[in-house]
């Protein structure tokens, strides 16, 4: 191993990516970007429900009903309506949320001590959020039966009950935020890395200087470092800018320590730095190593873990998961942000991540090898 040919090779990479213009927005503008676009778009958070009622009752205790409703802050009430097919069409063109429908007798089966039915449409085409809709709702009728049976039962009844205590450890206030933004930090440096590694070899090929540097006396391993460090240093970096955007931000706690964080990142780039190697020596142009990219960037994406759980997939989707670099290292940075873990608990993730960068490294080494034969 000769350093001081790796050490010229590093900064020839530097040279050449900073020396193209479109590069520099790339590298420190798009990823905060980036952040600011997916930590805010990307949330589960309801916060705003819009709801059109039709009060058949006009009673008192429908009024109340409507005012539980439109005093919370998560409902707002912005349609009364009269005829029924006015709901059907609001709900239709997704004008409002929910729709509520009080019958003519809601107030007097209510005074006769018997059960009141109270009808909530709901648009069931984002089945996610009419899910969480449905809960919001269900609260506050429980919480409006409640105080209307203490009012008409003024006997109080304290034993034989069961009083549920609910704390929510490590994000108290379910702020969706703080569980997406850390993944966002991941799946950002898996991108970036990708992307620019997998144009290293090709753009040699295609500016025509890649049969210079196979005559030059670099080895193979010489020239993959010459081509990586540069853009773990990037990575790096870019890593250490997102994190403390996330933290000034959106105010993301970091609870553990980063340079446990910035380790796991190290590991992380193994896979995601040989993958890109391994696409620019088998792609002929720069197009061609970006569509490879869609191939494996969708499904690290979806069999992550980032949205959808990995516990609701089936058992073989849930193997796959294991060769899946970037599901390791969530684990790695949500438990790190969230919930202060220590390399005590996640030992067995950075083994896996270490295992999977060492195959795939040693894969993109062997392939340009072989190319060089």
């Amino acid at each position: 191993m000769n350093w001081p040919r790796v050490r010229e090779l590093v900064r020839k990479e530097f040279i050449q990516l900073f020396r193209d213009r479109r590069n520099r927005p790339l590298l420190v503008i798009a990823p905060l970007i980036q952040v600011i676009l997916f930590g805010y778009v990307v949330t589960t958070d309801v916060r705003d429900i819009t709801v059109a009622v039709i009060d058949q009752s006009r009673t008192p205790d429908s009024r109340r009903l409507l005012d539980a409703f439109d005093g919370n802050p998560t409902f707002r009430v912005t349609q009364v309506l009269q005829d029924p097919k006015d709901l059907d069409r609001l709900l239709l063109r997704r004008e409002v949320d929910i729709g509520l429908q009080i019958p003519p007798d809601f107030s007097a089966r209510i005074r006769k001590g018997e059960t009141a039915e109270v009808q909530i449409l709901v648009d069931g085409s984002m089945s996610n959020m009419a899910a969480v809709r449905i809960a919001y709702s269900v609260n506050v009728l429980d919480a409006f039966n409640a105080q209307l049976q203490r009012e008409l039962n003024r006997r109080r009844v304290d034993f034989g009950e069961i009083d549920g205590r609910i704390r929510t450890w490590y994000n108290p206030n379910l702020d969706s935020q703080h569980y997406y933004v850390p993944g966002i930090i991941a799946f950002l440096v898996m991108l970036l890395s990708l992307l620019f590694t997998s144009m290293a070899v090709v753009r040699e090929k295609e500016a025509g200087t890649m049969e210079q540097l196979i005559v030059t006396p670099l080895a193979a391993t010489e020239f993959i470092l010459g081509k990586t460090i540069p853009f773990i240093l990037i990575a790096q970096a870019q890593m250490v800018m997102v994190i403390l955007f996330a933290r000034l931000w959106f105010r993301i706690p970091m609870m553990g320590n980063a340079f446990l964080l910035l380790a796991a990142s190290s590991i992380f780039l193994l896979s995601t730095l040989g993958i890109g190697l391994l696409i620019s020596t088998v792609s002929r142009t720069q197009q061609q190593a970006m569509m490879t990219n869609f191939f494996f960037i969708l499904p690290f994406f979806m069999l992550s873990g980032f949205v959808f759980p990995i516990a609701n997939m089936p058992a073989v989707v849930q193997w796959l998961t294991h060769l899946n670099p970037l599901s390791h290292f969530l684990i790695i940075i949500r438990g790190v942000f969230l919930k202060g873990t220590g390399f005590g608990v996640l030992w067995p993730e950075f083994l896996e991540l270490a295992i999977l960068g060492g195959l795939v490294f040693t894969a993109a080494v062997n392939r340009f090898r072989k190319r060089l034969d």
